[in-house]
């Protein structure tokens, strides 16, 4: 039967099976405000970036995300079951052809791979929701002491997480940063505010060692934290009975990991994907990478250091397709870079001299130029795309973009490799000419 559940858990169903009543606000608002995000696995990115992006392991169309995006969200917002959910994925998984998904080959494995979706989702923006209200200024004035909670209902506890079921901490000891719940998959503790008086003196885990109680009344001694070795052989420092990648408390990350998002991942993507998500995600990403160029530029003009770059946008999904189609040539990746040595290096030092070097201002607007080109040429004698910007006085901004693989460097993103202003009839010969063809 279903489990009652106090008020303080805020209609959350922790044992998924049966509906969820409806949410609340801050948890609606936290899940709305993520981007669907391809990912191949999981922890392609890691712990607060998790509060900036939708994410299914597998998952790489566009299409197909937002499916998924969509049906998590009615899960959550009209508490949908997890029998519902299923039918729902099941419906989504053949509209878009997805095969080969971990899982798939059984039925125990699609039970297993829809409840890990449904449930982690659910669960963390219902933390994230908890977090938000925890943190409410009234009511930390009132009550501000947590308690961890452990769930009794699930049937296979984690021994660890019991041991803490209880423990009273101040809301802002560093021990909720790592242990806040969730903490692990299919976790399903909870937390509650408490006033003053239920604080009883205690201190989060300390030393090399750790003890719980097992459910047969031995005890266990163990280390309070331990290793976990990724795939690429990265080692990975946890605390005793946290997962890897749940070690942050969802919802109270207060800078956005968007950047991290952008720079860590979305370079990792084929470029049709890539470029495809570039454009779902267009007013997010235009908004963030123009801000953290400036703060880019800024650093770069106030400490010179060789050797930096920064994306400030991507190719679009029309232009890769020309240049597939046009002139057989496919870009590893959408994404479109600039090195610092061409914004204060020798290059701009020449145009400078030469008296059509962008000014500051003119740098400033590079996601701009990228993201809105008056035109987009491709030049027949270098093989490069031209982005074509109007600029401060009567001339036209003019950015060259490397973008063929075989001359690109090991890191493969596309580069601009140039950058300073010229005629608007100077560009008209060349067309004229055939030197520079129109792709946009």
């Amino acid at each position: 039967m279903p489990l009652i559940l106090s008020p303080t858990q805020v209609e959350f169903n922790a044992r998924d099976d049966g509906k969820f009543n409806k949410p609340f606000k801050e948890q609606t608002d936290f899940f709305r405000q993520k981007l669907n995000l391809p990912t191949e696995r999981y922890d392609d990115i890691l712990k607060a970036a998790h509060d900036r992006a939708f994410v299914v392991a597998g998952a790489m169309k566009a299409d197909l995300l937002a499916d998924l995006r969509n049906a998590v969200d009615t899960a959550i917002v009209d508490g949908k079951s997890i029998q519902w959910f299923r039918k729902e994925f099941a419906a989504i998984v053949q509209k878009n052809g997805w095969e080969g998904w971990t899982g798939s080959e059984t039925k125990a494995g699609r039970d297993w791979r829809t409840r890990v979706i449904y449930q982690t989702n659910l669960s963390t923006s219902y933390a994230a929701g908890r977090w938000a209200q925890l943190n409410d200024p009234d009511l930390l004035s009132r009550c501000p002491y947590w308690e961890y909670h452990h769930c009794d209902a699930v049937h296979h506890p984690r021994f660890i997480h019991k041991s803490w079921s209880g423990m009273v901490l101040r809301h802002d000891d560093p021990w909720w940063k790592t242990h806040f719940a969730p903490n692990g998959w299919g976790c399903h503790c909870w937390i509650s505010a408490e006033p003053a008086s239920e604080y009883r003196g205690e201190v989060g885990p300390t030393g090399d060692t750790y003890s719980y109680i097992d459910k047969t009344g031995k005890k266990h001694t163990v280390p309070s934290t331990y290793t976990y070795k990724d795939r690429y052989g990265n080692e990975h420092v946890l605390p005793a009975g946290i997962d890897y990648g749940w070690d942050y408390a969802p919802g109270a990350n207060k800078t956005s990991p968007l950047k991290d998002i952008i720079d860590q991942k979305l370079i990792r993507l084929p470029a049709s994907i890539g470029a495809d998500m570039f454009q779902a995600l267009k007013p997010t990403i235009a908004k963030e990478t123009t801000l953290q160029w400036h703060a880019t530029l800024d650093e770069w003009l106030a400490t010179p250091q060789a050797g930096r770059s920064a994306v400030v946008g991507g190719v679009a999904p029309e232009v890769l397709k020309w240049l597939k189609g046009n002139k057989e040539i496919q870009p590893v990746t959408a994404e479109i870079a600039i090195r610092e040595g061409l914004v204060r290096g020798s290059k701009q030092d020449r145009h400078a001299a030469a008296g059509d070097a962008l000014n500051e201002m003119e740098w400033r607007r590079l996601p701009m130029i990228v993201d809105e080109p008056e035109q987009i040429l491709f030049d027949t004698r270098t093989g490069k795309l031209l982005y074509i910007f109007p600029s401060d006085d009567a001339r036209n901004i003019k950015l060259s973009v490397e973008f063929d693989p075989k001359k690109l460097k090991k890191d493969q993103l596309n580069m601009i490799v140039s950058g300073f202003k010229q005629p608007s009839s100077t560009i008209d010969e060349m067309i004229r000419g055939g030197l520079y063809e129109i792709v946009q």
